[in-house]
């Protein structure tokens, strides 16, 4: 189908392949056909394709309720909310229907509470070069690019972008309007970034000094993808607000905005909503992920498999001159080339394998976190194969 005359507006590029069922780590197109999944809806489905927790959690909630409104309690949502901070430094939480949602929430809780703070005139917030934050016209003003931002403007003021993993430049953007520092703890959209270890850590003591808000937007980090439940707590930093969302309720649309106590307390009944944030059904998808997800042994095994693909494609990479970097955390990770990506993630679509190519010449991989070292053979073969018939 060409989108630009069908029915579907034409927002994406789109392969030319439509798929029917998926199970783990495995998705089968309307022909029949498998392919193993390393993009996972891109970060969504982190329990891998119809996990049967999630499957009989929706099916038992659908059947009860699906929808009702925030004017009413929603018990599930309440359970989650629980489960959500147990797993942080938040205290309250917000739900909303997306990642672009949550930080669009997170956005207007920083500006409402340094207003509330009897400091209105600060309402900037700095944000990273290459970063990603969503969609909508404030959270595109947000993201560090000018390829999501050309065409919209004019654009939201109140955002200053600095080099990601540069703190002289982040201190020295810093001025009186400033009201916060947001940025993903690894950027995911623009090719898996790792920063310097201790980075996380100096924005916090920049943040305390300058006496402004930490802002981490975890929506692709988060939901245990790079090993831990949460990528920042890698460190010692505590965010003042994060943002979740892909992986939360497992294919479910649903965005969390999580906020220490007092800095919550900004947003009263009418200055923020959601209409279908945290639903019944959404919220019952986010409980059972939860549930598998915080179990003993779950995100140890991510960090197991995590290391063990990382192995591989360094492995792979061996030799190789067209592969200029292998990096990453957990199951995030990216292969750097020295030449273009977008045929080489074609080749892999048409032998069986999902992954995706960003930036132009990196080739993003967020596998489901239940892959098994078999699999991950599997792919890293396929991978090989091509990368050796291209180059």
């Amino acid at each position: 189908m060409n989108d630009k005359t069908g029915s579907i507006m034409s927002t994406y590029g789109r392969y030319p392949v439509a798929f029917e069922r998926g199970e783990g780590v495995r998705l089968w197109d309307t022909n029949g056909r498998a392919y193993l999944d390393f993009l996972s809806g891109i970060g969504v489905n982190n329990l891998g394709h119809s996990h049967p927790a999630v499957v009989e959690a929706v099916q038992t909630q659908v059947a009860k309720l699906t929808h009702t409104s925030n004017l009413y309690r929603i018990p599930n949502q309440e359970a989650l909310g629980e489960r959500l901070i147990s797993s942080c430094f938040a205290d309250q939480v917000f739900f909303s229907n997306s990642g672009a949602d949550a930080n669009e929430a997170a956005i207007k809780l920083v500006r409402k509470y340094m207003k509330d703070r009897g400091q209105p005139g600060r309402y900037e917030i700095i944000t990273a070069t290459n970063s990603f934050h969503g969609r909508t016209l404030a959270t595109l003003t947000a993201s560090g690019q000018e390829k999501v931002q050309a065409g919209f403007e004019p654009l939201v003021p109140g955002f200053r972008y600095v080099p990601f993993n540069d703190l002289e430049a982040m201190e020295k953007a810093i001025g009186p309007y400033t009201a916060a520092i947001m940025l993903e703890p690894i950027q995911g959209e623009s090719g898996i970034r790792v920063p310097d270890g201790d980075y996380l850590n100096k924005l916090r003591d920049l943040c305390d000094r300058k006496d402004i808000l930490l802002v981490l937007d975890e929506v692709q980090s988060g939901m245990g993808r790079t090993g831990k439940m949460w990528a920042h707590q890698w460190s010692d930093v505590t965010p003042d607000i994060m943002t979740a969302s892909k992986a939360l309720a497992s294919g479910v649309p649903m965005g969390a905005c999580l906020a220490k106590r007092e800095i919550a307390a900004a947003f009263a009944p009418g200055t923020h909503g959601s209409t279908f944030g945290g639903n019944p059904l959404s919220a019952a998808a986010g409980l059972a992920t939860l549930d598998v997800m915080l179990s003993d042994d779950f995100l140890p095994q991510v960090q197991a498999r995590g290391e063990y693909f990382m192995n591989a494609l360094r492995q792979m990479a061996e030799g190789r001159r067209m592969v200029k970097q292998v990096r990453g955390q957990g199951l995030m990770v990216a292969v750097e080339l020295n030449a273009p990506g977008e045929e080489v993630a074609s080749i892999c679509l048409s032998r069986g394998l999902l992954i995706n190519c960003c930036m132009g010449t990196i080739l993003r991989f967020l596998p489901p976190l239940v892959i098994s070292e078999e699999e991950i053979d599997q792919g890293v073969a396929i991978l090989a194969e091509v990368l050796s018939d291209l180059f």
